[in-house]
């Protein structure tokens, strides 16, 4: 599911995730970075999205190296290209002796036992999105610093919520509540979140998902 993000929502996302993260994804800047980048309108507010307008400024110091920046590698297949790489170095065109064959085995055979080690170590690239939700109220009168300390107190493992939030007008006087927040796809269900909110039926009319787009 992709959804067009707004202005505001975009970088209240971006916000939280670079709170955590130096870049898209990975551990350097990629392509991943220069998409973003170039979809923002320009330099955001470094007062009100400190972490964005640092990762911003690093990407922007590049110039036209933003446009060369490659695709995020993929760490266990350039472990494999290394091991693979470190495989044919071993190989010996001429050799033709049984015992420097044993040998050559077990040194393949001891890289192997090593890389396989190495990759059990690394960590697993966590699959986030970005998620934004309209909830409305039933009336102008409604608590909506209550609402929002509510919703505030649904946590779960993966789940971040971010600390700002909207409360734009939608008529008559009756503002909505607009939150953001950085899941885990692997460990949230975004449907028991907003099952969870409409659980606050005494303030809660309704929840929309708004954005929820893969980082």
């Amino acid at each position: 599911m992709s959804v067009t993000l707004s202005a505001s929502t975009l970088n209240i996302a971006l916000n939280v995730l670079f709170e955590d993260n130096s870049f898209v994804s990975g551990f350097e800047a990629s392509s991943a970075d220069a998409e973003v980048f170039k979809a923002l309108s320009g330099a955001p507010d470094a007062k009100v999205f400190p972490h964005l307008a640092r990762w911003y400024n690093h990407i922007a110091s590049k110039g036209d190296a933003i446009d060369g920046l490659k695709a995020a590698e993929e760490p266990v297949a350039a472990a494999e290209a290394a091991a693979e790489e470190e495989d044919d170095d071993d190989v010996d065109l001429f050799g033709s002796d049984d015992e420097e064959d044993e040998e050559a085995e077990k040194v393949k055979a001891q890289r192997l036992a090593e890389y396989q080690a190495k990759k059990a170590a690394k960590p697993a690239v966590i699959a986030k999105s970005m998620l934004a939700l309209d909830v409305k109220p039933w009336e102008a009168e409604t608590d909506l610093d209550e609402l929002e300390r509510l919703i505030r107190t649904i946590q779960m493992d993966g789940l971040i919520w971010n600390q700002e939030s909207k409360r734009p007008t939608i008529a008559y006087g009756v503002k909505k509540l607009v939150m953001a927040a950085v899941v885990e796809d692997a460990k949230v269900s975004v449907d028991e979140i907003v099952e969870m909110i409409e659980g606050f039926d005494e303030y809660t009319q309704s929840v929309d998902i708004v954005a929820f787009n893969k980082l």
